[in-house]
């Protein structure tokens, strides 16, 4: 496959979304984001999805519609077959994934590029204060949940020798969109050198 993978991840409120959502409006030339397909109602809050029921989800699963699925805080979470064509024509494309699917990742896109997205600890946790959903209790237990899952994702990074790259949003969000994008010419003109470098070799 002639294009990049690149696989975002962070834990819940660190402003994947929001970080997705605004890279949108000024994306670098052949960058895709992909809209993921999930079990969950439809019209709710969060990122900008296709919801289905249950049924539905396992049912285009089995028939091999996604290019990868997982299952993760009671939903399953699907990115489509298009995945592997946009990889085809040489396109950089954006996944929103799962900490916790990484290595799976990393197994069937080898070249893979993980971007972590990462919050300072207090600051996450009053972002989830104000969100609502959660009491002090949960939000604690989450927090060392994210804590514990974050040092075993940084290992075995490291082990399997997984490209990755950490995005600060703890401060105000056009600075990390600024940051990705970035970064994203870079892996895009990157690529292109290596298919002009191939071509005339």
């Amino acid at each position: 496959m002639a294009g990049k993978l690149v696989y975002m991840v962070g834990p819940s409120g660190s402003g994947k979304d929001s970080l997705l959502q605004a890279l949108a409006n000024d994306l670098p030339h052949d960058c895709v984001i992909m809209k993921r397909v999930i079990t969950r109602p439809e019209n709710s809050p969060g990122e900008v999805a296709d919801s289905v029921s249950m049924q539905s989800f396992e049912q285009i699963e089995a028939q091999g519609g996604f290019a990868m699925s997982w299952r993760a805080n009671g939903l399953a979470y699907g990115i489509p077959k298009e995945l592997d064509r946009h990889l085809a024509e040489g396109k950089t494309v954006l996944v929103n994934g799962s900490r916790s699917y990484c290595t799976h990742v990393s197994q069937l896109y080898p070249d893979v590029i993980i971007v972590l997205v990462a919050v300072r600890p207090e600051l996450l946790r009053q972002r989830l204060i104000n969100r609502g959903r959660e009491s002090l209790q949960e939000i604690t237990l989450r927090l060392e949940r994210n804590r514990c899952q974050e040092q075993v994702l940084h290992n075995k990074l490291a082990l399997r020798q997984i490209s990755f790259f950490l995005v600060d949003n703890s401060g105000d969000l056009s600075l990390a969109v600024e940051q990705l994008r970035d970064k994203l010419e870079t892996w895009c003109n990157a690529r292109i050198q290596s298919e002009k470098r191939a071509f005339l070799s």
